[in-house]
C-alpha cells in the first residue's frame, strides 16, 4: 500500500476567487479547501488519501457553527490538510452533488442535514458520513477531530474493507434508482380515479388540525401538497371539502405564526416547533415563491372562515413585496437572490434570528409602555425569550380582533423602521435559474389575481434576465447559476428547465405574449434532449464522474418532492400544460408516463409527492384549455381577467386577436390553441373552452364563461 503523501508545499485554501457566497465564507479558513471538481479528486488519488466533502449553504446556521468551532481551528485544519483533500460544496449551486451524497449520508448514518460531512474514496464513493460534528465529544456523538482520526486509521489500516463497503453502498444506491425509474418509451398508464380522493384521506391522517400543516416538529411549509389540496378542492367530489379545510387550516396557521415575518412579509424556512412559533430563520426564495403562489390560489378559490381571502391576499402581497425589496438585484437587471441568512452578526457574534427577536423593553423603547404592553400581549412576547436571551419573534398565532388589527397596523411601520436599524442577515446574491422560474410564475399570477400590474412587470423583468443570461439558445442549454449578471458553472438540472418553463408558460397566460410560449417550448425540447436517455428520465445530465460513480454508475431520478417539487413532477406539469396549449399528444403521453410513478406512493406517502398529485388533478380535469380571441380592449381584458381568476385545476389560457388566430394552419408563429379560432361580429371577443383541442360553443360574456367553467364543457 502506498503511504499517504503530505500536502504539497504550495497547497492553500482555493475558495477566495469562487463566486459562491457560501464558499467565500470559508475562504479565510486555515483548511486547504478546494471546490468540487476533477482536479481535487486527482489530487486525492495522487496523494493516496480520502476526500473530505463538506456540503452546506450560505444561510445555514449550523454550517456557521461548525465552521467557527472546527474549520477555523488551526489544529483541526492541520490534521485535515495532512490526511485528506478537503472539498467545499454549495448545495444550491451543485444540487446534483448534494442529492447523491445526502442519500449516502442517510444510508450510512440514518440522519441527514447540513452541514453534511462525507468521506469519499478518490473515485467519489462514500464510505463514512454524518452531519454536524462538535469540537468536543458529546454523549453519542464524537468530536470532529476524533472522526478524522478514526477515518484516517480505517483508511490506512483497513483499506480493503473500506473500499468494499464503499463499492457495496454505490451498488445499492444504483439498485435503488431502478426502483424509481420511469420509462417514457411506452404507452402511459391510466390513473385510477379513486387515487386522488384516497390521497386526500391519507393526508388527513397526518394533519395537525390544531396548528395546521402535517406531522410534528420540525415542521416545514407543505407548499406542493397545498397546491394539490387547492386543486382538489376546486373540483366537485366527496373529498373536496376536506381538502379545502386542511389547506385553509395550514395556510391560516402559517400566516399568523412566527414562520411569517409579521413586520416585513416573507416566510422562514421551517419551524422547530409544532405550532410554528419558533422558526429556523433563513428566508429562501424557493419557499417564498411557492408560498406566494399557494396563497394567491387560495384567494382565487375564495378562502374560508379559517382564512378569509382578504387576509390571504394581504399575506401574499406582503410576501411578494418582500421578495422584490429584499431579494431583488438591481445590478442583475431584475433577477432575485437566493436567500437571507438565518444569523445576524451582533457585536461580532452570530445570533440565529437576532434581527427578528423582541423583548418587552425593546417594544417599550419604540412604542412607549402602553402600546408596548398591548403589542407584547397580542404578539406573544413574554418576559422570557422563546428563542434566546434576545427575545421572541412577533406572531399572534390566531386571528386578531378588529381593534387589535387597528393597533397592529398603526405600530407596525414604527417597529419595522426600528428593526431596519439593527444588524441585518447577510444575503446570498447568487441567481438560481429554477428558483427564479418559480418566482416568475408566482409573481405573474399574483399580479393578475391581486390586480397588481407591478408584480407582472417584475415577472417579465425576471423572465427577461433568465432568457438573456441563463439560456444559451445556440447550445440549447440552460445554466443553473449566475453571479453579477454572468452565468457560469454546471448546466441546469431537470428542475431548472421545468421551473423556468413553468414560469414562462404562466407569463404567457397572463400577458398573452407568445414570446414566453416559444421560450418555454425551447426549454421543453432541450430538456427532452438532455434528460431523456434510452427511454428513461434523469435529474441530471451526468456533469460529474465521481457523482455518477457514487450511485453505481446509474443516472438518478428523485420522484419525491423536497423543499421544491421534484424535477420529474415539475416536468410532468410543464409537459401537461404545453400539451394543452399545443395539442401535442406526444407531450401529454410523456406527462402520463411520469405520472405512472404515483400509484405505489400516492396513498402511502402523499406528503412526498404533492406536485405529482397536483399534476394528476389537472390531468383529471383535462386540463381545460381557454382561447380568448378578439380585438384588444376592455371587453377582451374582462374575459381574460375572469379566466385568470378561475381556480380550475391546471387551466391554460391563450389570448390573441382574430387576425393572428385565423391565420393559416401552417403558420408556426401561432400558438396552436388559438389557431383557427374566430371572434364575434365586429371583432367582439369570444372565449373557447376546450379539452384536447375539442371546443364547446364559444361564449362572449363573463357570466357565460364562469357558468361553463363551473359545469364543464357540454361534452364532458
Amino acid at each position: 500500500m502506498q503511504a499517504a503523501q503530505t500536502p504539497d508545499s504550495g497547497a492553500r485554501n482555493a475558495l477566495g476567487d469562487e463566486p459562491s457566497a457560501y464558499l467565500r465564507q470559508h475562504a479565510g479558513n486555515p483548511v486547504h479547501w478546494q471546490p468540487f471538481g476533477d482536479q481535487a479528486f486527482a489530487d486525492a488519488a495522487a496523494r493516496d488519501v480520502p476526500v473530505f466533502l463538506s456540503i452546506g449553504y450560505a444561510a445555514c446556521h449550523w454550517c456557521h457553527v461548525m465552521a467557527h468551532e472546527s474549520f477555523e481551528d488551526q489544529a483541526v485544519a492541520d490534521y485535515l490538510n495532512e490526511h485528506f483533500v478537503a472539498l467545499k460544496v454549495d448545495r444550491e449551486e451543485r444540487p446534483d452533488v448534494d442529492s447523491v451524497y445526502m442519500a449516502a449520508t442517510q444510508a450510512i448514518s440514518g440522519e441527514g442535514g447540513w452541514p453534511m460531512s462525507v468521506f469519499l474514496t478518490p473515485e467519489g464513493l462514500a464510505f463514512y458520513a454524518g452531519t454536524y460534528y462538535p469540537p468536543r465529544p458529546l454523549p453519542g456523538r464524537p468530536s470532529f477531530l476524533q472522526v478524522l482520526e478514526a477515518v484516517h486509521d480505517a483508511w490506512s489500516e483497513r483499506r480493503n474493507g473500506v473500499e468494499q463497503n464503499a463499492q457495496a453502498l454505490a451498488q445499492n444506491m444504483g439498485q435503488a434508482q431502478l426502483s424509481t425509474a420511469v420509462r417514457l418509451d411506452g404507452p402511459p398508464g391510466i390513473l385510477d380515479p379513486e387515487l386522488l380522493p384516497a390521497a386526500v384521506r391519507s393526508l388527513a391522517l397526518s394533519e395537525d388540525p390544531d396548528a395546521g400543516g402535517f406531522g410534528a416538529a420540525p415542521k416545514f411549509p407543505p407548499s406542493a401538497v397545498l397546491e394539490f389540496l387547492l386543486r382538489h378542492a376546486a373540483t366537485p367530489s366527496e373529498t373536496a371539502g376536506e381538502a379545502r379545510a386542511m389547506a385553509g387550516r395550514a395556510l391560516a396557521g402559517m400566516a399568523r405564526s412566527a414562520l411569517f415575518d409579521q413586520l416585513d412579509g416573507g416566510f422562514a424556512r421551517y419551524s422547530v416547533t409544532r405550532d410554528w412559533s419558533v422558526p429556523h430563520f433563513e428566508k429562501m426564495l424557493y419557499d417564498n415563491a411557492q408560498l406566494l403562489r399557494v396563497y394567491v390560489h387560495w384567494v382565487r378559490l375564495g378562502g374560508t372562515d379559517d382564512l378569509p381571502a382578504e387576509e390571504a391576499a394581504d399575506a401574499a402581497g406582503r410576501t411578494a413585496g418582500w421578495m422584490l425589496a429584499s431579494l431583488g438585484l438591481g445590478s442583475a437587471a431584475g433577477a432575485l437572490a437566493s436567500s437571507l441568512d438565518a444569523d445576524s452578526v451582533i457585536n461580532g457574534v452570530h445570533h440565529e434570528g437576532g434581527t427578528y427577536l423582541w423583548t418587552v423593553p425593546d417594544l417599550e423603547d419604540v412604542l412607549g409602555s402602553d402600546d408596548a404592553a398591548a403589542v407584547a400581549r397580542i404578539m406573544n412576547v413574554g418576559k422570557e425569550g422563546t428563542v434566546s436571551e434576545l427575545g421572541s419573534p412577533l406572531h399572534p398565532a390566531r386571528a386578531l380582533a378588529p381593534e387589535e388589527t387597528a393597533l397592529w397596523n398603526r405600530v407596525r411601520p414604527r417597529l419595522l423602521a426600528a428593526r431596519d436599524h439593527r444588524p441585518q442577515p447577510a444575503r446570498d446574491d447568487k441567481v438560481v435559474a429554477g428558483w427564479n422560474g418559480l418566482a416568475v410564475a408566482a409573481l405573474a399570477e399574483a399580479g393578475a389575481v391581486l390586480d397588481e400590474p407591478g408584480l407582472v412587470d417584475a415577472a417579465v423583468r425576471i423572465g427577461g434576465y433568465l432568457e438573456q443570461v441563463h439560456w444559451k439558445p445556440d447550445a440549447a442549454r440552460l445554466v443553473r447559476v449566475s453571479h453579477a449578471g454572468t452565468a457560469r458553472g454546471i448546466g441546469g438540472l431537470l428542475e431548472d428547465y421545468a421551473f423556468c418553463a413553468e414560469g414562462f408558460l404562466a407569463l404567457f397566460s397572463v400577458t398573452g405574449d407568445a414570446r414566453w410560449y416559444r421560450l418555454a417550448e425551447s426549454l421543453i425540447a432541450a430538456a427532452r434532449a438532455r434528460f431523456i436517455v434510452d427511454g428513461g428520465l434523469a435529474d441530471t445530465a451526468g456533469e460529474s464522474l465521481p457523482v455518477t460513480n457514487a450511485q453505481g454508475g446509474r443516472p438518478g431520478l428523485e420522484p419525491f418532492d423536497g423543499a421544491t417539487p421534484s424535477g420529474a413532477a415539475a416536468f410532468a406539469g410543464v409537459l401537461l400544460s404545453y400539451a394543452a396549449l399545443s395539442g401535442s399528444a406526444e407531450h401529454r403521453a410523456l406527462a402520463g408516463n411520469i405520472l405512472s410513478l404515483l400509484p405505489p406512493i400516492a396513498t402511502r406517502a402523499p406528503r412526498a409527492v404533492g406536485w405529482l398529485l397536483a399534476t394528476a388533478q389537472a390531468a383529471a380535469e383535462g386540463p381545460v384549455e381557454a382561447a380568448v380571441v378578439g380585438s384588444s380592449g376592455p371587453a377582451r381584458d374582462e374575459l381574460h381577467r375572469a379566466l385568470l381568476q378561475s381556480p380550475s385545476p391546471g387551466l391554460v389560457i391563450a389570448v390573441g386577436d382574430e387576425a393572428a388566430a385565423a391565420d393559416e394552419e401552417g403558420d408556426s408563429s401561432i400558438v396552436p390553441l388559438l389557431r383557427g379560432r374566430t371572434a364575434g361580429a365586429g371583432g367582439a371577443p369570444l372565449v373557447y373552452l376546450c379539452r384536447d383541442m375539442v371546443c364547446d360553443r364559444p361564449v362572449g360574456s363573463v357570466p357565460e364563461v364562469l357558468e361553463r367553467l363551473n359545469r364543464g364543457p357540454a361534452w364532458s
